[in-house]
């Protein structure tokens, strides 16, 4: 493992890069504001366990496959772009219910853990389906791997471990302060309609901008 101050620089740079805002702050937000805090906070789990995903990746090689191949960097770059344009183009559609799917009539509604599930299931996918993640962890953990280590995929898991249980508290606090925010507004069905269109476009301007990205490792 890195000595304490690598490590504390490790930590530290993991805040300000999960502090930065992206599509995956962007869901967290949306869901709390639109179903409250709980929900956010089941987005954030949602996305960190798609970072683990990457994290494993990125130590088995896969990582270094979409660094090198530009056809498996190519179709999951489409795959997380169409993903995304698709929740931009769900969340311009609906009328202020947000990403709830309309129950027929009849039909019993969705139970909330069922809703739950659904949120944790799209933060999921928003993450695991960018490519640029696993290059991401790829690039940015290796140089906190001192050179003379031996078993460098044991500490490179072990610091995929520690940046993504450093980003719960930050994703937690966005979503406490979205949900907060979401209880203090008048009027929140007009303004929750306002925030989806606006999300919806950013979604798809995040789609747009994944589609036409280069691999960065070129």
């Amino acid at each position: 493992m890195p000595d304490t101050p690598q490590l504390l620089m490790f930590i530290a740079a993991g805040w300000l890069l999960n502090l930065t805002p992206g599509p995956d702050v962007l869901y967290i937000v949306s869901s709390a504001m639109r179903s409250g805090v709980r929900a956010g906070i089941i987005a954030a789990l949602g996305i960190v366990s798609g970072c683990f995903v990457h994290v494993f990746a990125a130590a088995l090689g896969v990582g270094a496959l979409l660094a090198t191949s530009a056809t498996a960097f190519t179709v999951l770059k489409w795959a997380g772009a169409a993903y995304l344009a698709w929740m931009g183009v769900r969340l311009l559609l609906c009328r202020g219910a947000g990403m709830a799917v309309a129950t027929p009539a009849g039909v019993p509604a969705a139970s909330p853990a069922a809703d739950l599930w659904r949120v944790y299931r799209q933060g999921f996918l928003t993450n695991v389906l960018n490519p640029k993640v696993a290059l991401f962890f790829l690039a940015f953990v290796p140089q906190f791997i001192a050179p003379g280590t031996e078993d460098k995929v044991t500490v490179f898991l072990l610091l995929g471990l520690l940046f993504n249980l450093n980003s719960l508290p930050i994703n937690f606090g966005y979503a406490w302060l979205a949900g907060l925010a979401s209880r203090r507004l008048g009027a929140v069905q007009r303004a929750m309609s306002w925030m989806d269109r606006a999300a919806g476009l950013m979604f798809i301007g995040f789609g747009l901008r994944l589609a036409l990205s280069d691999n960065p490792s070129r």
